[in-house]
């Protein structure tokens, strides 16, 4: 057997409900092979995070280095990038990297935790966005990236055009976060726009689904998938996992990725 392969390159949940593990998860659920490079380790769990030590960049680079020497990639997702060092590290590894490159700008989580030093936003914007095919943010990412307030679905579709304006190919902004657009993401590609709606799923255990967005959408292309096709198959796969949420743990528990949906 010789499957697809993809990289994830971010964060490590030590509760095993987001970054890395999630990827790593939903790599292995859609018979893909994952390979992994850690940006930084965080002491989490599904009450929150109590600390972040970021890696050093170049023990980032060199992770990157073995994998894609040695395995063929087909498609690649970045999630935690924590400082501009990792961001800089991170944009020198994907030019060099014809295959499709899904961006999940964590910057801020649903609920607002900032996850990003301030200085790094702009290597954002100037390193990683141009080099993206798709960039998936949430709704706080979406109105830091873009610079405009977003308050209803008007204003996501305004954002998500001003980021394409910025020279993003793609991007899928997460409506999760605002009342009303729970399973409502909208996807612009270059002058089109469309919302993928699906029916919300009522949870308080959705930890890591946005890194499981963004790894399902990831396997997919690395399977062959178009980016259409793969970000509304990924969906299907979230909307599983939120069904079957885990309710582990004593606070937000994470997705399912054993789900009888598969």
């Amino acid at each position: 057997m010789t499957p697809a392969i993809a990289l994830t390159i971010g964060g490590s949940d030590s509760g095993g409900g987001a970054g890395i593990q999630a990827d790593l998860k939903t790599f292995l659920a859609l018979q893909v092979h994952g390979c992994s490079a850690i940006t930084c380790i965080t002491a989490q769990n599904t009450c929150g995070v109590s600390r972040v030590d970021a890696v050093a960049a170049a023990a980032l680079t060199a992770q990157c280095a073995a994998v894609c020497s040695d395995l063929p990639v087909a498609a690649l997702k970045t999630g935690m990038l924590l400082n501009r060092s990792l961001i800089e590290a991170t944009a020198e590894v994907l030019q060099g990297l014809a295959i499709p490159k899904l961006i999940d700008p964590v910057m801020v989580s649903r609920a607002g935790a900032v996850l990003l030093e301030p200085q790094a936003i702009e290597g954002y914007r100037q390193l990683l966005l141009p080099l993206a095919e798709l960039i998936t943010p949430n709704i706080h990412e979406a109105q830091l990236l873009s610079g405009r307030s977003i308050a209803d679905a008007d204003d996501v579709e305004q954002a998500a055009a001003a980021l394409v304006d910025l020279g993003v190919a793609a991007v899928l902004i997460k409506g999760g976060g605002l009342s009303g657009l729970q399973g409502s993401d909208y996807l612009r590609t270059g002058e089109r726009g469309q919302w993928l709606r699906s029916p919300a799923v009522d949870t308080p255990h959705t930890h890591g689904s946005g890194c499981t967005l963004a790894a399902a959408i990831t396997a997919h292309r690395a399977r062959g998938l178009e980016l259409l096709p793969a970000v509304q198959a990924a969906k299907g796969y979230v909307d599983g996992g939120l069904r079957h949420a885990l309710a582990i743990g004593a606070g937000q528990g994470p997705l399912c990725h054993w789900h009888p949906l598969l």
